[in-house]
């Protein structure tokens, strides 16, 4: 990050760098809970901790594709394919400071039978089921992580209808 009259603005390879531990911190959560070691990531989140570096972190995603849904909490960006540890990444949400979200973010990996995770995992230490209108999601979390993993079906891209429509 570099500053510029008390200001900090965070350069576009940081934000990248972030967002590919935050997926890497993601998989290490989900690999010492699940069997998905190699589950897919299909969307990935950075938890802001104040306004300016919300306003910051907005402005460098900006550069990396555009805004595919407005929420609540934070804009959703359909970014240029980013490369992770669990595989190519294709949206990127950066959400408003929370101060019951002191994590750095979380990660959203696709299982493929996720009926079966469900009925595995679900009523374990740590996860969780989050019913949203269009889908459901279970949350994984552990407090030893920095980040929390989730697990949507349908995904976030299905959600869009943005699978198969990838920026280049």
């Amino acid at each position: 990050m570099t500053s510029t009259r008390g200001r900090t603005h965070i350069k576009i390879d940081q934000l990248k760098t972030l967002v590919r531990d935050i997926v890497a911190d993601s998989l290490r959560l989900s690999g010492a809970h699940t069997s998905e070691q190699k589950a897919p990531v299909n969307y990935a989140c950075v938890f802001t901790h104040s306004t300016a570096e919300y306003e910051e972190m907005v402005e460098a995603a900006r550069q990396l594709g555009p805004v595919a849904q407005e929420t609540p909490t934070g804009p959703v960006f359909h970014i240029a394919p980013l490369a992770t540890v669990a595989g190519t990444l294709w949206l990127l949400k950066i959400r408003r400071p929370d101060p019951k979200r002191p994590e750095r973010g979380d990660a959203d990996f696709t299982v493929a039978d996720y009926d079966s995770f469900k009925n595995t995992h679900l009523g374990k230490p740590g996860f969780s089921l989050i019913m949203r209108t269009n889908m459901e999601m279970i949350e994984l979390t552990d407090p030893s992580y920095g980040v929390i993993a989730y697990y949507s079906h349908p995904t976030l891209a299905d959600v869009l209808k943005l699978n198969g429509q990838h920026l280049t």
